[in-house]
């Protein structure tokens, strides 16, 4: 047995389907074994696997173990002289195991690999090759320093961007989304460390891995999509503080006391940074729009009660002078009732449509002039500026709404489906049918699957033209009938148009991909 391929399993039942039959297509002419631990999943994910995958070995946990204590049930169970520790949610290319052995077979000093990882529209993920995690690369991590320095060898240590992510290097840390480990090297060391549920044994391994004198290495010759990259969980308080955590009992198990105190310092103070900007950003993001309203219509009222006081004695025959009150305490009563009033009509949904925001400032006008007729006359002090604030609330709202909705300001336009499918013809037919079920389209355009005589440049340049003549922003692979490799390597390429990349299943019972960085990476049609 030269490989065996360890995939710790919890609700993600499409994905892993898909990763299974890349392995199936990628392990050819290889004497291989594939073990599920599945960690309690209520998805059907372990029904699937014995009727789709009957070789597969699956191991059914009675509750979430956590990764490295899956991982460890399936390491203790594989008879491969490799073991290869895959995320469920990854496609591999037809010749990545070939390509992995290949290279551990030619370097014996090698005790771990990593390979070039890409997200779900093809961008490359960052935590493909790493340093470790030292109390000043981790400072420089936390504060910011390696994002606005990328390619610095000082400040941009942890993702070691100054390095080419074609050439293969050695490095500290691999990913435990794709790590390809000498089984001799596991026997030496010992498994993965069980304190660590989720986060942080990839680098906890990789660092003992190298102290036992193998050495690490980055391998892009070979790429995997992996599409719940680390990049796609940052912006979560939920990972910050698990991440974090892990990166403690790193440092209390590895570093001397004094930096093990210092790292965890850090770390500490970084959690708490890390979340308050990130709910502080959340707060920004869902409560931005409502300020602006909140400000226009106040504001807004505030210049014609100016106006009016000045020229009502033209207007109507009498001077109107309000008192201090009306615009301290009525309006900004009456402006939180038609803020209420939209955010009930789900108007600060995303995206901002003008629809729902009219449905809410009208409601908000009705209750305000409702409860403006049930008070005593001394309180009701003008109501021509009550009856103006709901005119112009609806106008002044709905018009910017319509403004930027046309300019394209993100959120505020609402994104029609022009989708490419790449496929033969009667897959084509299939995968059209499966989506129309679930999403409106707006234009949807048959590219076919590239032919043999037909150059990879020629294909490429005719998938851009399609793109660029169709205005396409979502592109549809076909598994059936193109190859991983092909997809990856086109997806690879297509990244700098900056589309939404989708992989139909080889049924074509199921369409998969990441929409964006901030999406949980799972599409399904």
């Amino acid at each position: 047995m030269i490989l065996s391929i360890i995939i710790v399993n919890y609700n993600v039942k499409f994905f892993l389907e898909q990763c299974i039959n890349s392995i199936k297509t990628g392990s050819k002419g290889l004497k291989i074994e594939i073990i599920i631990v599945d960690n309690n999943s209520t998805d059907g994910s372990v029904n699937m696997i014995k009727n789709e995958f009957p070789k597969c070995i699956v191991i059914e946990n009675k509750k979430n173990v956590g990764f490295s204590k899956a991982n460890n049930q399936g390491i203790r169970k594989s008879k491969g002289k490799y073991v290869l520790l895959l995320n469920p949610d990854t496609i591999i290319e037809e010749d990545t195991l070939s390509k992995c052995i290949s290279f551990m077979e030619k370097n014996s000093e090698a005790g771990s690999l990593g390979v070039k990882m890409i997200d779900g529209n093809g961008k490359f993920l960052p935590e493909s090759k790493r340093s470790f995690p030292s109390p000043m690369v981790a400072f420089y991590k936390i504060f910011g320093l390696s994002t606005i320095f990328p390619k610095s060898k000082k400040f941009g240590t942890y993702h070691l961007k100054f390095l080419d992510e074609e050439e293969i290097h050695e490095v500290d840390v691999l990913s435990g989304a794709f790590l390809f480990i000498r089984k001799e090297v596991l026997n030496k060391i010992g498994l993965l460390d069980e304190d660590f549920f989720m986060y942080g044994e990839d680098i906890d391994i990789s660092y003992r891995i190298q102290k036992s004198g193998f050495k690490n290495y980055y391998f892009p010759k070979t790429k995997i999509i992996h599409y719940k990259g680390e990049s796609t969980k940052k912006s979560s308080i939920n990972y910050v503080f698990i991440f974090y955590k892990a990166m403690i009992i790193f440092a209390n198990k590895h570093f001397h006391k004094k930096n093990a105190f210092i790292f965890s310092l850090l770390i500490n103070i970084a959690i708490y940074f890390r979340a308050l900007l990130s709910i502080g950003k959340r707060i920004l993001n869902d409560l931005s729009i409502a300020i602006i309203d909140t400000l226009l219509i106040y504001f807004g009222i505030f210049y014609f009660k100016i106006y009016w006081e000045k020229f009502s004695l033209e207007i109507v025959g009498e001077q109107k002078i309000l008192p201090d009150e009306f615009m301290s305490i009525t309006i900004p009563i009456c402006t939180i009732i038609w803020i209420l009033c939209i955010y009930i009509q789900k108007g600060y949904e995303k995206p901002f449509t003008s629809k729902k925001l009219i449905k809410g400032a009208t409601l908000g006008s009705i209750v305000i002039l409702i409860v403006y007729a049930l008070l005593p006359e001394t309180y009701r002090n003008s109501r021509i500026l009550i009856l103006f604030g709901s005119i112009w609330s609806i106008i002044s709202l709905s018009t910017y709404r319509k403004v930027f909705e046309f300019i394209g300001v993100k959120n505020f336009k609402k994104s029609k489906k022009r989708i490419g499918i790449i496929s033969n013809r009667d897959e084509f037919i299939e995968i059209k049918k499966l989506i129309s079920k679930k999403i409106k389209i707006s234009f949807v355009k048959h590219i076919n699957i590239k032919k043999s005589s037909q150059s990879k440049n020629s294909y490429i340049s005719k998938i851009e033209e399609v793109i660029k003549n169709h205005e396409i922003n979502e592109i549809i692979f076909c598994s059936k009938n193109i190859a991983f490799n092909d997809i990856i390597n086109q997806m690879d390429f297509l990244k700098k148009y900056n589309i939404s990349i989708k992989i139909a299943s080889n049924k074509s019972t199921f369409v998969l991909g990441s929409d964006s960085k901030k999406s949980k990476g799972e599409i399904i049609y």
